[in-house]
This record gives C-alpha cells, sequence and structure tokens, in this order.
C-alpha cells in the first residue's frame, strides 16, 4: 500500500513513496500501483500524472496522487515555456500541440511561427497564445475519472458509461437510446439540460465509449489470465444446435480470478467428411492458446460417443489434462431419470393436467392469483430438468390454498366448475392420492435441485466439496423417506448409476482428499476410489518420479496434521479460509503438495451453462463472412459483451436456477386440448380432455 500525498515535499522526493526501485542503480523502478515497471523515478512521476509523451499513464492511480504529480510537473514544463520565449499572456499554455502553422480552425489562421536564436520553431507572442486554435480533445476514460470530450462533469460522464454498460452487457441495440420510451425513462431521473449530457449519442455509443470499455475489458482479461501459472484453470464448453442445425460451440476459461470468454466456432461434421475433427482442432488450438501446462481440465456440456472419443485421444496426447462432464448437467440427468419412474412419471402427467387446465383459462387464472401466497403456480428454471420438480414442490406449497381455491363460492359459481375439465381438476385437488404422490416425487428430487444451486453458488471453486454433496444428497434422500430402504433405493440406484459411469472423476476423490474442511473431520473416509483417484491424479499432474515420491512423503505430513497443517487447524482456519486460501496460507513446508491441492482445488466441477451466456451473439457472430469488416465487429462485441457479463459473476453477480421468466410454450402451460375460440365470457369448450389420468 503505497503512502499518502505530502503536499509540503518535492516530487522527486515524493516518488519513492509510490513506486519500489528493483535494482540498486533506480534504473528499474515499478509503480505501486499498476505494477508496471519504467525507467527511473523520473518517469515514474510522469507515469503517475499521466503526462503524455515518453511513458503512458497510470490507469490505476488514485486522483490526489494524479493531480499531484501532474500539478508540478506541469508547472515545472510551464517554467521552461517561459524561460524559452518569455513572458507570456497565458499563464497555462499547452503543453503539446497537433495543429500545423497552416491550419485554419473555425475559418481563423493559425498563429505565425518564429524561429528562435537556437533555430527551433517556437509559437509567436500575444494574445494568440492565450487562444490557442488546437488542442487535444479529451475524453473521459475508466481510469482518470475526467470530463468527457465535451467538458461533461465527470459524474455525468460516469452515468454515460453506465448506460452503455447496460447497452453491451444486455445485448441491446444501440439504436434504441433514440427510443422515445428510454428518453421518456430517462426524463424521470433528469431534467432540461442534465438529461443531454447524461444521455450518451449513438455515435459516442459505437465510437470512443466502446473501445474504451474494449479497452477495460482487455485489461481484465490479461490479469485473469496471469493467474493460470498458479492456480491452473478449467476449459468449459458449451455446445448447442443453432438454428441452421449447425453444430455451434462457445469457450470459456474459468480460474479463481474469474471466468473469460475466450472463443465461438462452428464444429458442425461436414457432408464430405473434411470438417469431422473440427471440435478437435478447435481444442487443440484453445490448449495451446491458453497453455496446456495451464489446462487442469476440460468439462463437457454433455456427453456423446464423438466427445467421449476426443478426449480419450486428448488424455492420451497430454498426460495431465482431465476430462470431464458439467456436475449441473449430470444432476439434470439424474432428475431426468427419476421423473420417468412410474409413480412420478404419473404424479407429473397429472399434475400439468391442473396447471393446463388453469393457465389456459383466464377466468381461472385470474381466480388462483386470488388464493394462492406465490407470484405463480408454475416455477420456471433455468435448468429444464429442475423446472418439473419446483413446480411440483410449489404446488405441494400450495396445497390448502388450492383445496380452499376449489371449493370456494367463487368456483363454484363460475362456469367452468361444471365442465368435464373443471369436475377433473377438482377431484384432483381433493384426491388425497395424488398429493401422496406429489410428495414422494419432491422428496426424491428437490435434495437434487438445492445441489444444483449450492455447487453454482458463490463458491464456484467446488472441486473440493462434490464428494460431500453427491452423500449429502443421498443421505438427505434418505432421511426424507424415513431411512426406509424400499422407498428411496431406487433413487440411489439412479445416483449412483450416473456418478459411477459419467460424473465421477479421479479430480473429485483428489479434491475431497485434500480439501481441509472435510479432511480433519471424524467422519472423514478414504476409500478405495478416494484413494485411487489421488494417486491417479498425483501421478498425471506431478512432473516427475521425483515430485511424485515427495507430494507422497508429504501426504503423511498433511495427512498426520503436522507442521504448520496443525497451526492451521488448531485456530479452525480450514473452516474459515475457503481451502485454496488454506493451502497457501499453511502449506509452504510442503511444497510440492501445496502446489498439487492449489491446482485442484482451485477446479470447478460445473459447466458453463451456469453463466448464462446468450447464445445468439455466436450465433450472429459465426454466421458471418470471415475475413470482413462486419466480422472483426461481431467478434469485438461477443469478446465484450460476453466478458462483461462473465465479469459480473466475479463481482458477485449469483446464479438464480429460477429463471422468473415463464416459456409461453411451457408444457406445463399449454393445453393443446383447449381452445378459447369465441369465448368472450369463458363459455367452457366441450372438448373433451386428452389427458388420462
Amino acid at each position: 500500500m503505497a503512502s499518502p500525498i505530502d503536499p509540503t515535499i518535492e516530487p522527486s522526493k515524493e516518488a519513492y513513496n509510490h513506486g519500489m526501485a528493483l535494482d540498486t542503480e533506480n534504473k528499474r523502478v515499478q509503480c505501486c500501483y499498476c505494477g508496471k515497471i519504467v525507467p527511473g523515478f523520473n518517469r515514474l512521476q510522469q507515469h503517475l500524472g499521466g503526462i503524455r509523451g515518453n511513458i503512458t499513464e497510470c490507469p490505476d492511480v488514485p486522483v490526489e496522487v494524479k493531480d499531484f504529480f501532474r500539478n508540478r510537473l506541469m508547472s515545472v514544463k510551464v517554467g521552461h515555456l517561459v524561460k524559452e520565449i518569455g513572458e507570456l499572456d497565458n499563464p497555462n499554455p499547452p503543453l503539446k500541440r497537433i495543429c500545423t502553422p497552416n491550419a485554419k480552425v473555425n475559418g481563423v489562421k493559425s498563429p505565425r511561427s518564429v524561429s528562435s536564436q537556437n533555430g527551433n520553431i517556437i509559437a509567436g507572442t500575444g494574445s494568440s497564445l492565450s487562444k490557442p486554435t488546437c488542442y487535444y480533445k479529451r475524453r473521459l476514460t475508466s481510469q482518470n475519472g475526467n470530463c468527457d470530450k465535451d467538458g461533461v462533469d465527470s459524474d455525468s460522464a460516469m452515468v454515460k458509461r453506465s448506460i452503455c454498460r447496460f447497452f453491451l452487457e444486455n445485448g441491446i441495440d444501440f439504436g434504441a437510446i433514440s427510443s422515445v420510451s428510454f428518453n421518456s425513462m430517462m426524463n424521470n431521473f433528469f431534467k432540461g439540460d442534465e438529461i443531454k449530457r447524461c444521455i450518451p449519442t449513438v455515435p459516442e455509443l459505437r465510437g470512443w465509449m466502446f473501445d474504451d470499455e474494449l479497452h477495460e475489458i482487455e485489461k481484465y482479461v490479461n490479469n485473469v489470465r496471469l493467474s493460470w501459472a498458479q492456480t491452473g484453470c478449467s476449459v468449459l464448453l458449451d455446445g448447442w444446435t443453432g438454428h441452421l442445425g449447425n453444430s455451434l460451440i462457445n469457450v470459456i476459461v474459468d480460474c479463481p480470478e474469474g471466468p473469460i470468454y475466450l472463443r465461438s466456432a462452428d464444429v458442425s461434421p461436414s457432408t464430405t467428411g473434411d470438417n469431422d475433427n473440427a471440435l478437435q482442432v478447435l481444442l487443440e488450438e484453445v490448449l495451446e492458446e491458453v497453455g496446456i501446462q495451464n489446462v487442469v481440465q476440460i468439462v463437457a456440456h454433455t456427453t456423446s460417443e464423438r466427445l467421449e472419443e476426443i478426449s480419450k485421444q486428448l488424455i492420451e496426447k497430454h498426460r495431465s489434462l482431465f476430462w470431464t462432464v458439467s456436475a449441473t448437467h449430470c444432476m439434470s440427468l439424474i432428475l431426468d431419470k427419476i421423473a420417468m419412474i412410474d409413480s412420478i412419471k404419473l404424479t407429473l402427467v397429472k399434475a400439468k393436467t391442473i396447471t393446463k387446465f388453469i393457465y389456459s383459462r383466464v377466468e381461472v387464472l385470474k381466480l388462483l392469483k386470488k388464493y394462492i401466497s406465490s407470484p405463480d403456480l408454475v416455477i420456471p428454471s433455468k435448468i429444464k430438468s429442475a423446472a418439473s420438480f419446483l413446480t411440483l414442490e410449489n404446488i405441494l406449497d400450495e396445497k390448502s390454498n388450492l383445496k380452499l381455491m376449489f371449493s370456494s363460492s367463487d368456483w363454484l359459481s363460475s362456469s367452468w366448475s361444471s365442465s368435464v375439465e373443471g369436475e377433473l381438476v377438482a377431484n384432483l385437488i381433493s384426491d388425497s392420492s395424488f398429493w401422496g404422490g406429489v410428495n414422494l416425487a419432491v422428496k426424491s428430487s428437490i435434495p437434487l435441485v438445492k445441489a444444483i444451486s449450492l455447487l453454482s453458488g458463490d463458491e464456484k471453486t467446488n472441486m473440493g466439496f462434490i464428494y460431500e454433496t453427491m452423500d449429502q444428497v443421498k443421505e438427505t434422500i434418505c432421511e426424507e423417506f424415513g431411512s426406509k430402504e424400499s422407498q428411496y433405493t431406487a433413487i440411489w440406484n439412479i445416483i449412483d448409476e450416473i456418478w459411477n459411469t459419467i460424473l465421477h472423476s479421479p479430480l473429485h476423490a483428489a479434491g475431497y482428499f485434500l480439501n481441509p474442511r472435510l479432511h480433519y473431520t471424524e467422519d472423514f473416509f478414504s476409500d478405495t476410489e478416494v484413494a485411487g483417484g489421488l494417486l491417479i491424479t498425483i501421478v498425471r499432474m506431478a512432473a516427475d518420479q521425483c515430485t511424485q515420491d515427495l507430494i507422497t512423503r508429504q501426504l503423511d505430513v498433511y495427512g498426520g496434521c503436522k507442521g504448520d497443517f496443525k497451526i492451521g487447524t488448531d485456530n479452525n482456519s480450514q473452516k474459515s479460509l475457503s481451502p485454496v486460501k488454506w493451502w497457501s496460507r499453511f502449506g509452504d513446508h510442503c511444497p510440492e503438495l501445496q502446489k498439487l491441492a492449489v491446482r485442484v482445488l482451485s477446479q470447478t466441477c460445473n459447466g458453463a451453462e451456469v453463466y448464462g451466456l446468450r447464445r445468439h451473439i455466436a450465433e450472429k457472430l459465426l454466421s458471418s463472412k470471415k475475413n470482413t469488416t462486419e466480422y472483426k465487429q461481431l467478434h469485438k462485441q461477443a469478446y465484450l459483451r460476453y466478458n462483461l457479463k462473465l465479469k459480473q459473476s466475479k463481482m458477485g453477480a449469483k446464479f438464480d436456477i429460477i429463471s422468473y421468466e415463464v416459456d409461453p410454450s411451457e408444457d406445463w402451460i399449454v393445453d393443446e386440448s383447449y381452445r378459447e375460440v369465441g369465448s368472450s365470457r369463458g363459455v367452457p369448450s366441450k372438448v373433451e380432455p386428452k389427458c388420462e389420468v
């Protein structure tokens, strides 16, 4: 932390409080704020004061430090100019000029240049210097907080930047800035001339503001990249089928410093077979760009024979690399399989009969809103397989309200109560066997839904917790069924099937073993699966046999809680610190094991889906022709918008499994058996319902 400014001291001496000499002769000095290395303390003063020309300005210097050095250096320059050209009418001449001797501004010729005695060109004397005809156009940047190029104060300019970032993060067309509704909304916040200063124009959004945001996000990405060498990183794949039927993929690189978007690609196999290995080529390029020495694992978004074959080839070629499948995707597969159990499948059909009836009839829907306590009966989710069970849970919570609604005078007096469909739904609501089925389905599924939320929450580096999470899911389901094995065995078998064949990785076992929060507990248990996974991880991640032997010996120190490890548990630091921070603080006496533990525990078990990147941006990019101006601009937009979105997650934006946007085509909503045609009064349809219960 640099010292505060002392205004009474000379800038040449004050500079020593804001930089660190890297050699005895002070020829290489490192800035305390941004880390830039400059040639000496004189250049450091210019760097801190933002005096352009010989050195770039510091992007992170505090305003008071910048103003101190800038004002002092400017006064020195002015003094030099006064000595050279005599007394000036204007005490603050421009420090740089970009005009030519014959240039015109607003139709007025620039002042005549004259030669000094030593032959240098100098500006003419008199009033011409007090009103220079050309000057730098200054604009607000994210680092300095100055006025923009039109002289807008910093507060108004920051409002402009906030508006620009809002448009970029949400993929809103810049042209919307001119819409009547947007300006009407802004008028409620700003009055008179203030609104003109605060709302950016379309040229500003597309021009210098876009460039500044791009420059800032590039700095952020570069800082994240610097951490990969220490913590390692995970390459996350997010693939889907585009509207043209092609196979598209986004690549994200994830680490504790935050996820970053790397690139998008079309990896569709061609009809001629020339492009069958497009995905493998892409992954090889990504590994080269990121650095194979930095990549701990590739996290796939799904499973397929094609991906399985590619994973085998990559692991065979790159010994230290692991291939895993997103934990969220695997838990979604488990939920899908649970939904196919006969009794639960029947319960889902019955529940959908209720919701489709209600949501397809305006009068009944209004009645529902009057009786239930939650905003909606149907709960949409970003994880499709979780939506059904979240809705079932909500229906169960609203059980008493639904019973009250379908026995109320409001319902009995409505035209729907006597319809075939209405009687069917009312009977379901009063059927105890239906509610028993709902209760069973909720007990079987909600622990998994909560696990998805947990693994996608604040602790994104969850490699050390996936083992414990899955065990807790199974134990919770067991408890929900009163430990009656016959009732929960089928659910456990589904979980074990996905875990053993798709989800489990040696990295997960190593993460469990190396997590001090779990290792130093009474119920820690290392079975053959854990021990084997840890051994595989050591063999593949350690550089050589000597390093493997060192790690094996150091494991005895860790397991016996000796040395600094004991200090780290005596004060319960393993409970208050993240596993990575704990190892960084207490693992120095076992450096090889410390390095392995930090790299394993710094990884995620989840895939790219938890970041919710909008795929239409990549589709637009990949549908444009390459090597064109349009493609280059779209690439910049995708890079900026995606990384702004990902930066939000680093800054605290949480993943919420609930969507809050009900899809009108959702099969819990649309009743294909009913058409409300020519029924302004809500007369029931005579069409019999297709659903049989």
